[in-house]
């Protein structure tokens, strides 16, 4: 039998197990519009408003390093950023009436800021001319620039995110085959023209604001260039047979080491492998061949690097203020390590992308290793909170625990609160845009759940939803301990080019807030200044010792046991659960319930199954102990119809399937320490419909809660509470 016949009757055979399971395992969603009603239990624009955009609430970055509103500097913001990152697969900018009807939603669902990604490609798709932007797209992005003024949405804005920017003639805008990125770095012709494109586009007047976009209030930050760091950008355009760097690195190489060294003489007391033909003084100098071979020429490379990344950061940010941009400048936003880290340290803020479970496309065979973030302590999430400049604004640009992974429901939960404890600013879930108006759009990436597409995905906009009320409500509380990670320099860089802060160090963040910041800036204190040579056990021993941390914490890194300083959260990697606990939610994620524990308020009994769970009041003052209105929230998994995997571990795709969404049943059981005169559960819709009670009773508050009512699947129920006893 030939492979294609071997592939293809494994995926018959997955589907036949897939179909055989949905019987009894899957429910398919019966909502069609997913506008959330005014007045809604998931309508937050009461307990969540946003304010008036003007000069007195422009974002800067405030006293202490944070978020705040010009008028009040001492006061830090949060923000939910809302992914718009449309291309004509997923129906690109909307019109009029839909840009208003977006715009209105995202405020009720508790977005405050939102992040437009690929403009650029949007305005040139179809284009043969340079800069010959499309009229009706441009009409369509000023048009909801506006309605998202209108409903308090601040914008953060891409200076540049597709490889071809606005050179015209090229119809793969949303790939990555360019070298635009790269030659930003090197080429004055480039540079010319991300310059240009920033003129013709942010320094044009919004006719529906009429002010220029670059001097707009709601214009809060810039990245230059998404993810255009040189060393990350070499590695995306990496292909087998080809050299490890561009050539066009070569020249400007040389030039750095002639500077630094003088002489090919001096240069190979350094370097031990330096070549006969190897000369600094005719330029012939090489590029590392391999990008993971360790020594000491891939420790020059990183430092010219870094000095030619804070040199291009600086000329291309000189240009937004030549425009009159006062907000904040950041690029580099991604990839933390030690060496970028030295690159984004001028900049006015740090932004960071991260993801767990990462998926390359979305093609047949695509895979991902189908595993959970607790189990590995929620690296994705330490990994750039070690690349956090204490003192500066950070921003979460892209994050995700991407579609069809199952334990992705941790999302909702880990990342808004370990957010929170870091006192992070933005927190922006990434996907071509956070909410749909309906299932069943007319468009190939809107007609199932793919990766990067968490509109249509119930668990992620389940995890959506928790956010809103965790991170940016403020119901998880920031850390009381800063930790901050030294840096000296240059001299940090090792000879590994993928050198980042150990793992040792990064548990920490489970504990309480970490950041980088120069080591002359220390002001002394125990478990500071030591915190690059000590193991995270030895300085949370200090931080004990001295009375910072509380006697009572549990912590305990060799029993995988992490528990935040503030008390409200709790990450047990070897049970998969990670425990929330404050006055306003109390919420758990967990990959298996071996026995019934208590978060406070609420206990969960017994589960049938993995998945996320979320208390949280609907009342403006009143924490879950007293509240008569809870959003109860319970997310377990969901699939496209007819998905098809090559393997039974459903780690490689062969078909996504199709519309309807289909939802994992489950049950939950659950209890309060509350008693009541009268209480009722009702489900409630995805678009926020309020149905009939499933439960109802008095007295002691206990129920069992499943996902598969009359009324169709859902992940939302609103506990009622009348009365109390």
């Amino acid at each position: 039998m030939s492979t294609r016949s071997l592939l293809t009757a494994a995926a018959l055979f997955g589907w036949l197990i897939s179909q055989v399971h949905a019987a009894d395992q899957w429910v398919p969603v019966r909502d069609v519009s997913l506008e959330v009603s005014p007045g809604s239990p998931l309508d937050f624009s009461s307990i969540l408003p946003n304010g008036v955009i003007d000069a007195d609430h422009r974002l800067i970055a405030g006293s202490d390093g944070s978020l705040a509103f010009a008028k009040a500097p001492e006061k830090p913001v949060r923000m939910l950023c809302a992914s718009l990152a449309w291309s004509p697969a997923s129906g690109g900018f909307p019109d009029h009436d839909g840009a208003d009807r977006y715009a209105r939603q995202l405020a009720m669902h508790g977005y405050n800021i939102a992040r437009l990604h690929f403009v650029d490609a949007s305005l040139m798709f179809g284009r043969q001319k340079d800069f010959d932007f499309d009229p009706e797209t441009l009409d369509r992005v000023h048009y909801l620039l506006a309605a998202l003024k209108r409903n308090g949405i601040y914008w953060i804005i891409d200076g540049l995110s597709s490889v071809r920017g606005a050179y015209g003639d090229y119809d793969d805008r949303w790939d990555a085959n360019g070298d635009l990125k790269l030659r930003l770095h090197l080429d004055d012709e480039a540079f010319a023209h991300w310059a240009r494109l920033q003129a013709k586009f942010l320094a044009s007047v919004n006719p529906y604001t009429g002010i220029a976009i670059i001097r707009d209030d709601a214009l809060a930050l810039v990245i230059l260039a998404n993810e255009n760091g040189i060393e990350f950008d070499g590695v995306v355009h990496e292909r087998p047979g080809k050299p490890a760097y561009a050539s066009a690195l070569a020249a400007p190489f040389n030039r750095w080491l002639a500077a630094r060294y003088g002489s090919t003489e001096a240069l190979g007391k350094t370097w031990t492998d330096l070549g006969y033909d190897e000369r600094l003084e005719l330029g012939t100098v090489k590029l590392p061949a391999d990008r993971y071979a360790d020594g000491p020429r891939m420790r020059d490379l990183q430092a010219f690097f870094v000095e030619t990344e804070r040199a291009s950061a600086a000329r291309m940010s000189k240009v937004l203020r030549d425009l009159g941009f006062e907000g904040l400048i950041s690029t580099y936003n991604n990839w933390p390590t030690v060496q970028t880290a030295l690159s984004r340290r001028d900049l006015d803020a740090v932004t960071m992308n991260t993801y767990h479970d990462w998926v390359g496309g979305y093609a047949p065979g695509s895979a991902l290793r189908q595993v959970s973030s607790l189990a590995d302590g929620v690296d994705y999430m330490r990994m750039i909170a070690a690349a956090r400049w204490l003192g500066k604004p950070f921003i979460v640009s892209e994050y995700d625990h991407l579609f069809w992974n199952r334990y992705r429901y941790e999302a909702g939960l880990v990342m808004p609160a370990y957010a929170a404890l870091q006192g992070w600013d933005v927190l922006c879930r990434h996907g071509h845009g956070p909410i749909a108006l309906a299932y069943g759009e007319p468009y190939p990436h809107k007609r199932a759940m793919l990766p990067y597409a968490i509109a249509l995905d119930p668990v992620a906009r389940a995890g959506e939803t928790l956010s809103a009320l965790v991170f940016r409500r403020g119901d998880a509380a920031r850390s009381a301990i800063t930790i901050p990670l030294a840096v000296r320099g240059e001299e940090d860089l090792s000879e590994d080019m993928q050198a980042r802060e150990p793992e040792r160090l990064t548990d920490l963040a489970l504990v309480g807030r970490i950041g980088l910041q120069l080591e002359d800036r220390f002001d002394g204190e125990m478990g500071v200044t030591q915190a690059r040579v000590e193991t995270a056990t030895d300085v949370l021993t200090a931080l004990r010792d001295h009375g910072t941390l509380a006697p009572d914490n549990r912590t305990d890194i060799e029993r995988g046991l992490y528990h935040s300083d503030t008390g409200e959260i709790l990450l047990d990697r070897r049970a998969g659960q990670l425990r929330v606990s404050t006055p306003m939610t109390e919420a758990a994620a967990f990959a298996s319930l071996r026995e019934p524990f208590d978060l406070g308020v609420m206990r969960i009994e017994q589960a049938d199954g993995n998945g996320l769970v979320g208390l949280s009041s609907l009342d403006v003052k009143s924490g879950i102990s007293t509240s008569r209105r809870l959003l109860v929230i319970f997310a377990t998994d969901a699939q496209n119809t007819g998905m098809i995997f090559r393997d039974s571990e459903e780690k490689v795709i062969q078909d996504f399937g199709e519309l309807p969404v289909q939802i994992r049943k489950g049950y939950v059981n659950l209890a309060l320490s509350r008693a009541a005169a009268r209480w009722k559960v009702s489900p409630v819709g995805l678009d926020g419909t309020l149905y009939p009670p499933v439960e109802s009773g008095s007295g002691p508050i206990a129920f069992r809660l499943s996902n598969d009512t009359a009324y169709g699947p859902t992940t939302y129920f609103l506990l009622e509470i009348a009365d109390d006893g």
